[in-house]
């Protein structure tokens, strides 16, 4: 075993293997940007187990693979032409096995994205689906006799612009689709529909994926009297025009819980104890909604999905007052045993350091890596990775392509990952990369960041090996200590053990009164246990001054260096 291996393995017994989703950390891959293998310009799995180190000494402990299913990629991947296979741009069913072997032999569990709303419209499914109104996978999909008029069958819009309806010519039909019409909706009223998408799962599973993360898990069942939606009273002209009526009919709907359900059985099936896979769901939705996602029972025990992604960080006002009303919102919101998460970036939003800037990116990090629950990281964040303009000629989503000006901008966010300091593409690829690469690629490189002290890389290595080393990191309660000013303040505790943090967001310097900690036995002084600008050790009695977007973790260290609060 090499040595990275066994310290791996030593640092992983810190999380508890039956449901180490609550204090573990997830990293998303978006495989077509992370690393290839083979010089073709695509990332793919090979390059990802090449990686797995990276991941490891990082200090993650699951990673979400996007989409790699066989595709003819009118979404990247997001339109699956085959659920049980792996696309050849990206490997092999060998090489997907290779990287799981080599994943757990480290200690890192993989999520696989499930897309189980939606297929390509060349799925064998769909295929047989449009041959004829009297093929038996005609229900499926969602088939509808055009209105009167000869339209669309009713007002329902595509998240992705237009009416969520195209017609058939060959069977006089129009079928749904809620984002490109390449991707008809599947009929999750249909029994066979489940029965066989379960059947997917289990397929990955017996392979070894520790869990899933569903796409769009909240638009699975659609209103089955096909009834209009509402309009938007708060839509503005010149709004995005699928944001123009509210979705009433076509997310959300009551039923889906029973699928949650379902699906959650089927990860309950396998592994010992169950709880160690993990149901993760996609949901934009409000807070109090989210709740309904984990499914308690009657009897009050969860048994829907352990993760229903949270992803109201990433619309935040970035501002004191309004990050700690959400977070206490979000906290007081929760059923009763339901862990918490968090989510910063992802590949369909803009990247945190463009949305708030390189020094609040920092505050950013250590805001995700303190707060209660499970943070999910996005590729190339730990980097201080930002937007890259595409130029027009160079954009490769094909949304973009198809309805310029849709403002998605999904391009920007999911360039290739820089590695190596003037190697080829920043050590992505020794070919030309599928989409450019940042200007500043040489400065976010791995390896220059691995030998700067002070880098946006260390701090996220240094966030999270405090947050493992310590309870009250990763599993301990979260006590809000109000605001001061434009700093936030808030404790991390697990059972007599204390840490405090401090995020100022504002853009000059604050002090803030140690008096705030009167609610919670810390005695002081406290040590500087970790600031965002890693140059910060002192003690801290009465007040303490942060720099413009600086944030500090509060604490008492032992004389043998380690973090230990009493």
């Amino acid at each position: 075993m090499s040595l990275l291996s066994a310290e791996r393995r030593s640092a992983q017994e810190v999380v508890s293997p039956d449901a180490w989703w609550k204090s573990g950390v997830i990293y998303q891959i978006y495989p077509r940007s992370f690393q290839d293998s083979d010089g073709d310009g695509i990332g793919d799995l090979a390059g990802i187990r090449q990686r797995l180190g990276y991941l490891a000494a990082l200090g993650v402990d699951a990673v979400w693979i996007s989409p790699f299913y066989p595709s003819p990629m009118a979404d990247f991947g997001y339109d699956v032409a085959d659920y049980c296979d792996v696309d050849p741009r990206f490997g092999t069913l060998a090489d997907f096995d290779a990287l799981v072997a080599e994943a757990k032999a480290i200690g890192l569990r993989v999520i696989l994205d499930l897309v189980p709303n939606h297929t390509s419209d060349l799925h064998p499914w769909f295929v047989q689906s449009r041959s004829s109104k009297t093929n038996p996978k005609r229900d499926w999909y969602l088939w509808r006799d055009p209105a009167p008029d000869g339209g669309p069958p009713n007002n329902w819009l595509s998240n992705f612009g237009g009416p969520a309806w195209t017609f058939d010519a060959g069977s006089g039909q129009y079928y749904a689709h809620m984002f490109l019409k390449e991707q008809p909706d599947l009929n999750w009223r249909h029994p066979d529909v489940r029965a066989a998408m379960y059947d997917v799962m289990r397929f990955w599973l017996r392979r070894g994926v520790d869990g899933f993360r569903v796409d769009v898990i909240y638009h699975l069942i659609k209103d089955e009297g096909f009834r209009d939606n509402p309009i938007n009273p708060a839509f503005a002209p010149g709004g995005d025009p699928a944001h123009r009526l509210l979705p009433e009919y076509t997310a959300d709907r009551p039923e889906v819980q029973d699928i949650v359900l379902e699906m959650r059985r089927v990860l309950d099936e396998f592994g010992t104890p169950a709880s160690a896979r993990v149901l993760i769901g996609e949901l934009y939705l409000p807070v109090q909604r989210l709740m309904s996602y984990y499914g308690m029972d009657a009897a009050g025990v969860l048994r829907g999905a352990q993760l229903p992604f949270n992803f109201h960080l990433i619309g935040a006002e970035w501002q004191a007052e309004a990050i700690d009303r959400l977070v206490r919102e979000y906290e007081a919101a929760l059923p009763a045993g339901a862990s918490p998460n968090w989510v910063i970036g992802n590949h369909d939003k803009s990247r945190i350091a463009s949305r708030i800037g390189g020094g609040a990116a920092r505050l950013a990090a250590m805001l995700l890596l303190t707060l209660r629950g499970t943070p999910t990281l996005y590729y190339g964040d730990e980097l201080g990775m930002t937007d890259v303009p595409i130029p027009i000629a160079e954009v490769q989503d094909p949304l973009e392509r198809r309805v310029p000006g849709h403002g998605l901008g999904r391009d920007p966010q999911r360039t290739p990952m820089p590695w190596s300091t003037g190697a080829i593409a920043a050590g992505f690829t020794t070919g030309r990369p599928w989409l450019r690469m940042g200007d500043d690629a040489n400065e976010r490189a791995v390896d220059r960041q691995l030998a700067e002290p002070h880098s946006m890389l260390q701090l996220y290595r240094r966030l999270l090996a405090l947050r493992r080393s310590q309870p009250a990191l990763h599993e301990g309660s979260w006590v809000p200590l109000g605001v001061q000013g434009n700093v936030l303040l808030y404790a991390r505790g697990d059972g007599a053990q204390r840490m405090v943090v401090l995020l100022n967001f504002g853009a000059t310097s604050a002090s803030v009164d140690m008096g705030a900690l009167s609610r919670i036995p810390v005695p002081l002084p406290l040590q500087v246990l970790l600031s965002t600008g890693l140059d910060r050790d002192e003690s801290v009695a009465a007040t303490i001054t942060l720099r413009p977007e600086e944030g500090l973790i509060l604490g008492r260290r032992a004389s043998s260096g380690v973090a230990a609060f009493a």
